[in-house]
């Protein structure tokens, strides 16, 4: 498999995204090929292929382990259940770095399932995608009450975790959530969006959120990457 000499984008740069592609579906599990190997597949130089993997290692996609090959670095993000924290929360008590995009922020008119579950006739909707070490592994979409939404639209939702603007800035006291996992496959939008094949296996989390006083505060719809988010509780058995 050869690169596009033809083509104006720099070799190395061609071959560090053809690393990341087979990195975010999946191809590459645990390492990535060796050097040689990477040479005669794609047709490249040495220096290109390690121009390459030093883009990748300092973004923090690949770690290199001196005699044993260069490694994806990227884990599993683990969300405890029982612990109402957010994704980027999560994501830093690993020691990685989280990151957002915001894709989607309007009022909308609700109906069926959304209208029954929230209890609103309209609510304010925010998309995001979610990233660790600049690889997207999740799209989330959130309703809130018209009126908190707007207050949310204020800032920036690239940067800001909702949870913590809805405590700190909007004084939002979230007190318990209901919260629904299944599995799901993506659709075409979001394997787009997370840079995987349309019909991947996906991890679906609904969670709807009241404050101290009962009242609706957010309802959440996450899809996640089955291959990098996990969810986890611990269990004790009572002996009588």
């Amino acid at each position: 498999m050869s690169l596009d000499y033809t083509n104006s984008i720099p070799l190395h740069v061609q071959l560090k995204q053809k690393i990341e592609q087979k990195i975010y579906t999946g191809h590459y599990e645990d390492k990535i090929p060796s050097e040689r190997e990477l040479m005669d597949e794609y047709y490249v130089s040495r220096s290109t292929v390690r121009q390459s993997i030093e883009q990748l290692v300092r973004k923090g996609i690949l770690i290199r382990k001196p005699g044993k090959g260069t490694f994806i670095a990227v884990r599993t993000i683990n969300d405890w259940l029982g612990s109402l924290s957010s994704t980027s929360e999560n994501i830093e008590k690993m020691g990685m770095s989280p990151g957002t995009r915001l894709v989607t922020s309007q009022e909308i008119e609700l109906f069926g399932r959304l209208k029954d579950i929230t209890g609103l006739e309209k609510a304010h909707h925010f998309k995001r995608v979610r990233y660790v070490n600049e690889i997207p592994m999740g799209v989330e979409r959130h309703y809130y009450p018209v009126t908190l939404g707007k207050k949310l639209e204020q800032f920036n939702l690239n940067q800001e975790a909702f949870y913590e603007l809805l405590e700190r800035e909007l004084k939002v006291k979230t007190f318990q959530a209901e919260q629904e996992i299944k599995a799901g496959t993506s659709t075409s939008n979001d394997a787009q969006l997370l840079n995987i094949a349309e019909g991947s296996s996906i991890i679906i989390a609904e969670r709807k959120i009241t404050d101290m006083n009962g009242d609706f505060v957010e309802f959440e719809r996450a899809h996640y990457r089955a291959d990098m988010y996990s969810f986890k509780i611990t269990l004790a058995r009572n002996s009588n």
